[in-house]
C-alpha cells in the first residue's frame, strides 16, 4: 500500500473515534525505519485503545499489514507499527511531557553542519 492511501486510512480511522490534535510528520530525512510518524490524543485510557484498535483494524481491512501493537494494557500511549508509518496515540499529557513533534521535526545537527 502506497504511503499517501496508508496516510488517509489512519487519519480517517483517527478521525472516527474523534481523535484530537492529529498531527503527521515526514520522517524521511531523519530515518531510514520508517517514512511517517502520525501523531494523535485521546481523553482516557479507553479512547486511546479504541483508536489505535481503530487504525489497526481499518489498514488491516484496506489490505494492509501491522507489525505490532504496544501500550494497550494502561493505554497512556498506544503505538501501532504499520512499518511504513508509526502510529502514536496518547493522552495529552503524556504527549505534552514527551514532545515527539518536537524531537521529529528538530533540524538534526548534521543537517546544521554543527560536528565539523
Amino acid at each position: 500500500m502506497n504511503i499517501p492511501n496508508l496516510e488517509r486510512i489512519i487519519v480517517s480511522a483517527l478521525e472516527d473515534v474523534k481523535a484530537r490534535d492529529i498531527e503527521i510528520i515526514d520522517t524521511t530525512r531523519l530515518s531510514a525505519q520508517f517514512e511517517r510518524i502520525i501523531v494523535a490524543s485521546g481523553d482516557s485510557g479507553r479512547q486511546t485503545r479504541a483508536l489505535a484498535r481503530n487504525v489497526l483494524n481499518q489498514v488491516r481491512a484496506a489490505g494492509g499489514k501491522a507489525l505490532g501493537i504496544e501500550g494497550e494494557e494502561n493505554g497512556e500511549w498506544v503505538l501501532v507499527d504499520l512499518g511504513a508509518i508509526v502510529v502514536h496515540v496518547m493522552q495529552p499529557a503524556i504527549r505534552a511531557y514527551y514532545r515527539l513533534e518536537e524531537l521529529w521535526t528538530a533540524t538534526p545537527a548534521a543537517a546544521r553542519g554543527a560536528g565539523a
